[in-house]
């Protein structure tokens, strides 16, 4: 199996904690030369410097706050002129707020949009002619288990993750031909900094412990646990190699096998 990444260059947003980091780490494991993207600068430089380099890889990384989506398209176009050939795009963008859909603000989806489909977009426009050059790409975004069953209390995010996988689905009908892949990875409950807020969230509305509350929500995942960001992030290598060339248009739930459709 064709995993080799070396010569490849990789943008990951999101990328200083949780499964954008784990996605950069992998990726970098397999030979890319990683470009971290996310708005904290301290943080971005200390995960670069974890980051495997025994291949010879060279890593970078992009300062940008998610929320501004001119500072996004401004710091992406600053970063081509230094390297331009950009072959692996991951998308990765925290989630909204929960809560019920009736009650959210309309302005709530307004900036999910714009910090998921809109970034999306913007970052996809940038690279999408250097791998079309090249004959190679391949976009992945990470996005959640919702698409395929909305989740209840994330009604903003049910809304906006569902228009990603459209978009992404459009998007890989247009571009196949030119050898590049477009994709979606669905993290079910993954252990990262956004569980343990779920966990909190949960237990404070049901008068219970977060461990409570976290064995009932493990009762539901058939094999019995919740996710590694790392288990997440193979799924975004793997989908970034040669070996996955035939694999466009996709949504790969990573959840254990608690999501009820096919």
């Amino acid at each position: 199996m064709n995993l080799d990444l070396t010569g490849k260059t990789a943008l990951v947003c999101g990328s200083t904690q949780g499964i954008g980091r784990a996605s950069a780490e992998e990726l970098a494991m397999l030979g890319a030369n990683v470009t971290l993207m996310a708005r904290d600068e301290e943080k971005l430089k200390e995960v670069m410097d974890t980051l495997d380099t025994s291949l010879g890889q060279i890593h970078r990384f992009v300062v940008a706050d998610f929320v501004d989506n001119d500072g996004v398209k401004k710091a992406v176009e600053e970063y081509l002129r230094l390297v331009p050939d950009v072959h692996i795009l991951v998308n990765n963008t925290g989630g909204p707020a929960g809560g019920p859909i009736i009650d959210a603000d309309p302005d709530q989806f307004l900036k999910t949009f714009q910090m998921h489909l809109i970034n999306n977009q913007l970052l996809a426009q940038a690279v999408v002619p250097a791998m079309k050059k090249a004959g190679y790409g391949r976009i992945v975004n990470v996005i959640s288990t919702s698409v395929k069953q909305p989740i209840v209390g994330l009604g903003v995010s049910n809304t906006i993750r569902g228009a990603v996988a459209n978009w992404a689905k459009t998007m890989s009908l247009e571009l196949g031909r030119y050898g590049i892949t477009v994709n979606n990875v669905l993290p079910g409950y993954t252990r990262t900094a956004r569980l343990d807020s779920i966990l909190n969230t949960r237990a404070d509305a049901q008068e219970k412990t977060p461990d409570d509350v976290a064995a009932q929500m493990q009762s539901e995942i058939p094999v019995g646990r919740f996710a590694e960001a790392e288990e997440v992030a193979a799924a975004v290598a793997f989908l970034c190699s040669p070996a996955a060339g035939s694999i466009s248009g996709i949504n790969i739930p990573v959840d254990g096998g608690k999501t009820g459709s096919l």
